[in-house]
């Protein structure tokens, strides 16, 4: 088979593509079976060798800002002609081991489909859905899964931290999580603590503008971090993640050793089925296909919060769902195998 892997884009969570795209591409030669070529869609219609592509090393902080500016000049008329260009002739399935914006917000799969490409991974409007975290908490409450209050706020509709605050008292209240609407890996993400709340909050804004239009503020729910693979039509054993210090940030997930998992996560078994079950209805309730990842926290209470579906889930050698296959009797190569053989019955 011949396979397009895609890696890297414009999106803050460009080096963790890469990492990720290691991984695939070791699994997808190992095979055999196809004949893989490497692209990163920034570069246009050039041809780069894969050293190249491959010379970023995931960092323990995410990418500066300025990189990513500089990476955004040119980017979006390169992806349209690297998608246009013979690269992709006779192509038998482009595999996305992107994330992020462009990702994952269906941009790449609605380029993929206008080249009649199959692609793996959930289709364009469960892509956006799930991306739009404000849209996607929307639909996840309105299927009866529980997910932390929150409130959302446009760039246009700001006025100022303080007006801000208001709401935040009377709806989410303190301490609160400040993210933008459609990043992951935690990028500009703040949580703010009520006897830091003048000072953090103007700031958590700004740095949560910087990388998207729209900011969440989300209540803190104090808990256990969960998180469940849905891969076809099952839901995989269940992963609790414990940072050693701090909370889950883009250090912690990308750095060896500052993060310990169980898997399977030594739960009550009701909590564990409750967990699987709102998995499985979460990525059905935004039409997600082949595969994602679903993030939950569970509070001292054992009351299970969902905070968002994941569904280009990164595949890191500290990555999650590789973890969880692994516990269900499935090893990496085959995990990919599986995605492959339902991304083209998709």
């Amino acid at each position: 088979m011949k396979i397009i892997l895609i890696t890297g884009g414009p999106s803050a969570e460009r080096e963790v593509s890469i990492a990720s795209s290691k991984s695939i591409l070791n699994a997808l030669r190992s095979s055999g079976q196809h004949t893989v070529r490497v692209i990163d869609p920034i570069n246009g219609s050039r041809d780069i060798p894969e050293s190249e592509i491959f010379g970023d090393t995931l960092s323990k902080n995410s990418p500066s800002l300025q990189k990513l500016e500089e990476i955004h000049k040119t980017s979006s008329r390169n992806i349209l002609k690297c998608i246009d260009s013979g690269f992709f002739d006779d192509a038998d399935l482009a595999f996305l081991g992107v994330h992020g914006k462009f990702g994952e917000d269906g941009r790449i799969q609605t380029l993929l489909e206008l080249r009649n490409i199959p692609y793996t991974g959930s289709g364009v409007f469960a892509s956006a859905l799930a991306m739009d975290k404000d849209i996607s908490k929307i639909i996840l409450e309105s299927n009866g899964i529980k997910t932390p209050e929150w409130i959302s706020v446009t760039r246009g509709s700001y006025h100022g931290a303080e007006v801000l605050n208001e709401q935040i008292h009377g709806i989410t209240g303190y301490p609160c999580v400040v993210k933008p609407n459609d990043e992951g890996s935690t990028v500009g993400l703040t949580i703010v603590y009520p006897d830091l709340e003048d000072r953090k909050l103007p700031e958590a804004i700004d740095l949560a503008f910087k990388y998207s239009d729209k900011v969440l503020i989300e209540k803190y729910i104090k808990g256990r971090e969960l998180t469940v693979p849905v891969i076809g039509d099952e839901a995989f054993p269940v992963i609790e993640i414990r940072p050693k210090d701090g909370f889950y940030d883009y250090e912690h997930k990308y750095t060896k050793g500052m993060t310990e998992y169980f898997c399977p996560a030594e739960i009550p078994a009701e909590i564990e089925m409750k967990a699987k079950e709102d998995a499985l209805k979460a990525h059905k309730a935004l039409g997600c296909s082949v595969y994602s990842r679903i993030d939950f926290i569970l509070d001292e209470n054992n009351n299970l919060y969902c905070l968002e579906v994941n569904t280009l889930p990164g595949m890191t050698d500290t990555s999650l769902v590789p973890k969880s296959a692994v516990a269900n009797g499935m090893n990496f190569n085959q995990l990919i195998d599986r995605i492959i053989e339902l991304s083209l019955q998709k």
